[in-house]
């Protein structure tokens, strides 16, 4: 075995109402005195930002509030973020909302480094930037971003750029599963979708699996299984909306020390070019990489697919339980409500040579992570598959 590096948050607090109950107590425990909620009007609008300041305030805290954060944050909000801090004097960031808004929270948190721009730091290595204590509260049950230690933001090109250091890991991770209670049907499913992909990337990286990683993209990918019907169906279940929010929370775990793949590879560009969210547009790929990896991965496939069907699998074969676990993947797709298809989004043939080009140049990094190689050709056929 080679060696590993692990990490993760040092306080994760799983909790019904925690926000509201020990916000405030926690941020004085780093002794913080000026904090900023960094976050979206639509998270400002369902009353979840007056819950974080009340708590706060009510702890001597004083609080700004940046809530102009949008779907994959340009470098233009980020730095607008940061200057909201910079001229308040924040001493804690606090980010509240989905993946997006977490992820420019880690960012903001690098702010008393001596940068004009996140242009500047782009390519520097920021592992030994100071950084100021930062919380992270999602409010979906998807990207995991709370237990990740990276910020995918959106370059003046248009292209996803990372920052990825352990030092933008966030320190606390508050998952209270009413922050989720009101999140649309079509949004429960794409991020609920996107949480699954996290668990079978991490458990099938072919350059950073561990048994860390695999141990908690296990049980994360069973949460998330066998709760995704019923969140779907009874979306004010605070039990199973709590049980989403760990899944989710232990699938980020896994899949940042062990790494992503092709599905994100290939889904970047639906989101970059047409707008896909992110956790829509891994869902739509998902079962065609899978099958296209099937040569390679369908051991590992067909472990997880124990893991979570073990009646429906005990007597199958490898490649029989690894087929029927894509096959019920796709099934959570179909019946999600989310569409499913690339030209009911308005893609076209005629744009998918541009989509595949990207994929293998812009993100080989997420190709070279995948458990079986692929060519530009691959690559566009797994899209033709779902035109």
């Amino acid at each position: 075995m080679t060696g590993i590096e692990f990490y993760t948050n040092s306080h994760i607090i799983s909790e019904v109402d925690s926000m509201r109950q020990k916000l405030g107590t926690l941020a004085k425990q780093y002794r913080a005195t000026s904090a900023i909620i960094v976050t979206d009007t639509g998270i400002s609008n369902l009353g979840y930002v007056d819950i974080a300041q009340q708590s706060l305030e009510e702890a001597g805290i004083n609080v700004v509030v940046f809530d102009s954060v949008i779907a994959d944050p340009p470098i233009e909000i980020v730095n607008d973020a940061i200057k909201t801090a910079r001229d308040s004097n924040c001493d804690l960031v606090i980010g509240l909302g989905g993946g997006s808004s977490i992820d420019t929270a880690k960012i903001v948190a690098l702010h008393p480094n001596n940068f004009e721009s996140i242009n500047d730091i782009l390519d520097q290595d920021v592992s030994e930037f100071d950084r100021l204590p930062l919380f992270a509260i999602p409010t979906t049950a998807g990207t995991g971003a709370e237990s990740t230690f990276v910020s995918v933001i959106t370059a003046q090109d248009g292209s996803k750029k990372a920052i990825y250091t352990p030092n933008i890991l966030p320190d606390v991770a508050i998952l209270d599963a009413t922050l989720t209670l009101k999140l649309p049907r079509h949004i429960t499913a794409a991020t609920a979708l996107d949480a699954m992909v996290h668990c079978v990337e991490a458990y099938t990286s072919r350059t950073k699996k561990n048994p860390i990683s695999d141990a908690l993209a296990v049980k994360g990918l069973q949460m998330l299984w066998s709760n995704f019907e019923q969140v779907m169906n009874q979306g004010d279940d605070i039990e199973a909306r709590s049980n989403m929010l760990l899944g989710s929370t232990l699938a980020g775990i896994a899949f940042v020390n062990s790494s992503v793949a092709a599905v994100h590879g290939l889904s970047y560009p639906l989101s970059i070019n047409f707008h896909v969210p992110h956790g829509h547009a891994n869902a739509l790929v998902m079962c065609g990489v899978f099958s296209f990896n099937l040569s390679t991965a369908a051991p590992l496939y067909a472990e997880l697919a124990h893991a979570v069907m073990p009646s429906q699998t005990a007597d199958l074969t490898d490649l029989d339980a690894a087929g029927l676990f894509i096959a019920e993947l796709r099934k959570f797709l179909e019946t999600s409500g989310l569409k499913y298809r690339l030209s009911e989004l308005n893609i076209t043939k005629q744009d998918i040579p541009v989509l595949a080009d990207i994929v293998t140049n812009t993100y080989a990094r997420l190709i070279a992570t995948n458990p079986k190689d692929m060519s530009l050709e691959e690559v566009t056929n797994i899209y033709k598959e779902i035109l």
